[in-house]
């Protein structure tokens, strides 16, 4: 993507939607930002509205979009199991036919279209770390279902696309992720653990705390996006991005109260339905294919992070 392109992002007022957009404006691109607000933050975007180059749509994906793009980022869809448990079958909508309208304006504009996968792909797995070779073991009827089998069926539709209709895709799978620009109650591990934090209060800890996760910071995963969209169109993935560096949830939250200088206890809660004990992202493809790895450490992560959340609290 090194010519200027007109690109849009689909959940572009989101955390990392609205990252990728400052990114793409700043390597000379169009940029036309398509969100719904359900998850996504207007302050996230209010920065580009009077830049030249960008357009900012009200849109859901769920409903056709009819423009003229070069390049399409479907990132729509809530990422969170608060906000895509609160509304399990908008959450499959927006996965699905939120695919489906995308890859129809992928193949009408004969635009290149990358789509926002996921590790919960994986389920709970019982392969570790997990391979894009690795099928899943996901629960079909539980409630972390419409998020997990909706990306399944989601990248089903990009592969049928690609295959029938000859739409050039990019498919990154997309672990545990974090940055500034996270929304404060979006239930996620660092935002709760860094709100809790700073405000001193109790950080909840489901199960004992030794499940694991791998925290990738937002501009090394969206150096692994522009490395995925710039490949030829051989390549169109699945590919892990995400950080290979496993920490237990317990030594995340200590990690936070050190840097916060925070007074919070641990305490523990039941462990969610079908929470993942373990997650790690086997990245041999991404290193072979796109020389992609993550720079940033989690503790230098982290400081970004509770800095953007510190001034967000004082506001």
């Amino acid at each position: 993507m090194r010519a200027s392109r007109r690109v849009l992002v689909s959940g572009g007022a989101g955390f990392i939607g609205s990252h990728l957009c400052e990114l793409l404006l700043a390597e000379g691109h169009e940029v036309l930002c398509v969100d719904n607000y359900f998850t996504g933050w207007r302050r996230n975007i209010e920065h580009l509205v009077n830049k030249p180059r960008f357009e900012l749509m009200r849109h859901d994906v769920t409903f056709p979009l009819y423009v003229e793009v070069d390049d399409i980022f479907n990132l729509a869809c809530p990422a969170s199991p608060i906000h895509y448990q609160h509304d399990p079958v908008q959450t499959l909508k927006t996965s699905v036919h939120g695919a489906i309208n995308m890859l129809g304006l992928a193949k009408r504009t004969r635009a290149k279209i990358f789509q926002a996968s996921t590790s919960e792909v994986y389920g709970d797995p019982t392969v570790h770390p997990q391979p894009e070779s690795y099928w899943g073991h996901v629960n079909p009827l539980g409630i972390r279902a419409c998020y997990d089998e909706g990306k399944r069926a989601a990248e089903t539709l990009f592969f049928d696309y690609h295959r029938q209709h000859k739409v050039r895709i990019k498919v990154a799978r997309i672990f545990n992720t974090y940055g500034p620009r996270m929304h404060p109650n979006d239930g996620r591990v660092v935002s709760n653990f860094i709100v809790q934090a700073l405000t001193n209060t109790d950080i909840s800890i489901y199960g004992d705390g030794n499940q694991t996760r791998s925290f990738c910071y937002v501009t090394d995963l969206l150096d692994g996006f522009m490395k995925l969209m710039a490949t030829g169109d051989d390549f169109i993935g699945p590919v892990n991005l995400g950080n290979p560096v496993e920490f237990t949830i317990r030594q995340l939250a200590e990690l936070v109260i050190e840097l916060t200088d925070s007074k919070s206890k641990l305490i523990s809660l039941p462990l969610p339905a079908d929470d993942p004990r373990q997650r790690q992202p086997d990245i041999t493809l991404a290193r072979s294919a796109l020389q992609w790895e993550p720079k940033v450490a989690l503790r230098d992560g982290l400081k970004e992070t509770i800095d953007y959340f510190r001034k967000l609290l004082a506001s």
